[in-house]
């Protein structure tokens, strides 16, 4: 006797953790979008609150990206697919995946490497609002996702263990536009998540020192668990300058850490720029730059860097499982975004869907 497949049942509505306006967070009920035939449906586990979260959430802003309408948040997602794409693309219901949040496109048609998709002047990202009507995001307990975000996860890997995927992969970016970091010095200012996950890529990458910085205490102990030889005081100027680390990455995005990283950085030393600084002209030491002769580098998202990072989770040669310090059922999404903004108490906050 021959059976047919059925169809996985999905409830009519998702909660959602939506950004009305500034200072305004809701928990709300929104329909299950439906799936166009390139999309799969996904049942999220886990989604990492973003500092580009946090600006929505605090200014109804993040950078130039101003909130115009209510948006869903949520970009670093991980979940199972409970329903394929209809047209064939993309992993199979029951597949545990991480999500790729960006979609290239052409946009104005300005110039850019082709090969640096994360460049292309069109790219839209899950829970963005650079383009009005917005991009919704994933922070769901289901969402309609393109197939070809999704990226299937191996058996080993955990959905927990792989919430840090997509933040991962913009370090794992970062050090790869560092150059081969084996046997250097390295000093990473700011150690949020994205600098202890720059931390421990770096480590990966054979690094022999690596110093990091941040004017709070949490952050430089979860460093130094993940791979900093030591770590520095933000405020012990002094301390930063005699470093002259062969390559520095400034991951804090404010321009006195930038300051940091040119002086910390020796004499035709790289500074990889990953914090994103607030829009508009920012004082710099431009003249200090010039005469050491600095190689000064720009560092945004990510491309296919997503599938190395899933792999070296998988194979327990990327550690960074102390990042992760809190977790909240995203029933208390408020509350979670209260701890996440308090870095003096919480590195990386999960939501549990």
């Amino acid at each position: 006797m021959t059976t047919t497949p059925t169809t996985p049942s999905v409830p009519a509505e998702t909660l959602a953790v939506v950004a009305h306006a500034a200072g305004d967070l809701r928990v709300d009920s929104v329909p299950v979008a439906e799936p166009a035939a390139h999309e799969a449906l996904v049942q999220i586990a886990y989604g990492g609150v973003c500092g580009s979260d946090l600006h929505y959430w605090q200014h109804g802003a993040a950078g130039e990206s101003i909130l115009k309408a209510p948006m869903v948040l949520g970009h670093e997602v991980v979940g199972t697919v409970v329903r394929a794409a209809a047209d064939g693309s993309g992993p199979a219901s029951g597949t545990a995946v991480a999500v790729h949040p960006a979609t290239p496109g052409p946009g104005d048609g300005a110039r850019y490497p082709h090969d640096r998709p994360n460049l292309s002047p069109g790219c839209t990202y899950l829970g963005s609002a650079a383009r009005f009507p917005h991009t919704e995001g994933a922070f769901l307990k289901v969402a309609a996702l393109p197939a070809r975000m999704l990226r299937p996860l191996p058996a080993q890997l955990s959905l927990r263990a792989a919430a840090l995927v997509e933040p991962a992969s913009v370090a794992w970016h970062a050090v790869s536009r560092a150059g081969d970091l084996a046997g250097k010095r390295v000093l990473v200012i700011g150690s949020g998540p994205i600098g202890s996950l720059i931390v421990a890529v770096a480590k990966r990458a054979g690094a022999a020192e690596i110093v990091a910085t941040d004017v709070q205490e949490l952050p430089r102990r979860i460093a130094e668990q993940v791979g900093a030889t030591r770590t520095i005081d933000a405020a012990d100027q002094a301390a930063i300058d005699a470093v002259e680390a062969d390559v520095v990455f400034e991951s804090s995005g404010n321009r006195f850490g930038l300051a940091s990283a040119f002086r910390g950085a020796m004499r035709g030393g790289r500074v990889v720029m990953v914090g994103l600084l607030p829009s508009g002209e920012q004082p710099a030491l431009i003249s200090l730059a010039i005469t050491r002769e600095l190689e000064l580098l720009g560092s945004f998202r990510f491309n296919d860097e997503i599938d190395d990072v899933i792999t070296a989770l998988a194979d327990g040669s990327l550690y960074v499982e102390p990042i992760v310090t809190h977790e909240f059922p995203a029933e208390r999404a408020l509350e979670a975004f209260e701890v996440a903004r308090d870095a003096s108490r919480s590195g990386k906050v999960l939501l549990a869907f």
